[in-house]
């Protein structure tokens, strides 16, 4: 596979993890499961306007992206962060910052020549 084949797949695989982060309720889902571990639907709406059914909605979304997963105790999904698949977003766009000081460093260079 070429380079830029690689990147181009890259990028194909992290983008509906960034769509999934792009959204205001799923973020902070994705920050009430990063602080607080596991928690059930119940535990996720509480002291929260959105109902059971959309916060539902935005979990599958974010389980279609590979960032959480859910457990079936008894009667009660819980649901948890898959921190694996959070952290390919951190190197995603560690990647990408490097990649824009590398062309600024480059336009920087041309300009001083």
């Amino acid at each position: 596979m070429s380079r830029a084949s690689e990147r181009t797949a890259g990028l194909a695989d992290t983008a509906p993890l960034f769509a999934a982060l792009g959204d205001e309720t799923r973020l902070a889902l994705v920050a009430r499961l990063g602080s607080g571990g596991p928690q059930s639907i119940a535990r996720l709406t509480t002291g929260s306007a959105v109902t059971r059914q959309a916060i539902t909605k935005h979990l599958d979304v974010l389980a279609g992206a590979g960032l959480v997963h859910d457990l079936r105790r008894g009667r009660e999904r819980i649901w948890e962060l898959d921190t694996d698949r959070l952290g390919e977003a951190g190197r995603r766009l560690d990647h990408i910052s490097r990649q824009w000081d590398e062309a600024l460093a480059r336009l920087k260079k041309f300009v001083e020549e």
